[in-house]
């Protein structure tokens, strides 16, 4: 009986809606939670049995089952579960995948189960409101300390602003939602509930980290800027789809690490730096928390003269990592060094995902000047006021280190 009773339940996984983790969508579940009837990864299972009021666990293929189980797991599924616990999902708030950071997966398991957010719109206003104010503790650009600050996010000004002193009338920094990216980012910032958020200041890219100790604040934070986006682009783009809006929310960085690089002669030594690839917006710091970047370098398409090719000039000296790369554009070639061949291959994976993907008309603008190291001004182009290129901001720039 218990193998009939296992083989029922496996049967069950061959249902199309229960091929992916009802909560993150990681392919080939096999663990259930029997008593909300739902299949899930082995990731989201160590979720689920940090809420046991609501949430009990089981193996698909090593525990046994009981007949009240599998029929309550015949007669739920994914698909059901989803109508249930995600019937009223506002369209910016984030669904995590498989990739996405412990907080966030953790968050939307406990919003859709625990909470039951999505089932009762009124338990939203944390993040739809459309005002938000609180502490995080934000790190300070130049001693590298974070210090308790006053955030906040009002839609009716379209800004997120911080205050260096909760009684401070005047803000620190006004930061205009549709300049405003926010993505999480907990190794790099050495918190499990670290947010990197970007924004224009004088027309450079400025970068803020942030977290707060209760996970369930820091990802209302998350949604609400995601909330203030969303209901900015309604107005500016009014006959646009939420299908067309929800992609331009927030975005996750292509790729992020350490790289060598060498200046425009291509003669000076290869220098050690941090790298973030930001769309087609291929970035360099001295350090992964600067507040500022270091240069930067437009990555076109291939039908512009954009290649990517694996290893360096034979001529190539200076560099102390083994595993090169060398990005060709119109103007120049740009070389540089991962110190192993995972790191060089997620690189170049990253590099030509960007090369083969046609360019937007806003787009060409930053061929102009974009494919240069140094620093660059960031002014809109074309139909959407928060897709950025970088122009030049003299005819020639000054290298940096």
């Amino acid at each position: 009986m218990a193998k009939e009773r296992r083989k029922a339940v496996l049967e069950l996984l061959q249902r199309p809606a229960n091929a992916r983790c009802a909560d993150c969508g990681a392919p080939d579940p096999d663990w259930a939670s029997y008593t909300l009837g739902v299949f899930i990864c082995l990731s989201c299972s160590g979720i689920h049995r940090n809420i046991p009021q609501v949430s009990k666990v089981k193996s698909v293929r090593l525990d046994t089952w009981e007949d009240a189980q599998v029929e309550f797991m015949t007669s739920r599924g994914n698909h059901v579960a989803r109508a249930t616990f995600e019937s009223k999902v506002p369209p910016f708030y984030y669904r995590p995948s498989a990739s996405d950071c412990q907080l966030l997966r953790e968050q939307w398991i406990r919003a859709k189960y625990e909470r039951q957010e999505f089932t009762h719109p009124e338990r939203q206003e944390p993040y739809s409101a459309g005002y938000r104010e609180g502490f995080l503790w934000k790190r300070g650009r130049d001693n590298g300390q974070f210090l308790s600050r006053k955030f906040v996010l009002t839609e009716r000004e379209g800004a997120l602003k911080y205050f260096n002193r909760s009684d401070a009338k005047e803000p620190k920094a006004i930061m205009k939602i549709e300049h405003l990216n926010a993505t999480f980012q907990p190794a790099k910032i050495g918190h499990p509930h670290g947010l990197q958020v970007t924004y224009l200041k004088d027309n450079s890219t400025r970068n803020i980290f942030v977290y707060h100790e209760d996970g369930k604040e820091m990802v209302d934070w998350f949604n609400a800027l995601r909330a203030a986006r969303f209901h900015y682009l309604q107005v500016a783009f009014p006959g646009a789809s939420d299908a067309d809006l929800v992609p331009k929310l927030s975005r996750n960085y292509l790729q992020e690490g350490y790289m060598e690089k060498t200046g425009p002669k291509q003669t000076e030594g290869f220098r050690k730096r941090w790298f973030t690839m930001d769309d087609r917006r291929l970035m360099y710091f001295k350090d992964p928390l600067d507040a500022f970047a270091r240069g930067e370098v437009f990555i076109g398409s291939r039908e512009s003269g954009y290649t990517v090719l694996d290893g360096l000039p034979p001529s190539t000296q200076g560099h102390h990592w083994p595993h090169g790369i060398t990005i060709v554009t119109p103007e120049r070639r740009f070389l540089l060094a991962c110190e192993t061949e995972s790191e060089q291959r997620a690189w170049m994976e990253a590099f030509r995902k960007v090369v083969d993907r046609p360019m937007l008309p806003q787009e060409y603008a930053g061929e102009v000047g974009g494919a240069a190291w140094g620093p660059s001004r960031m002014a809109p182009s074309g139909p959407d006021p928060w897709d950025r290129v970088p122009f030049p901001v003299e005819a020639h720039f000054k290298h940096k280190p």
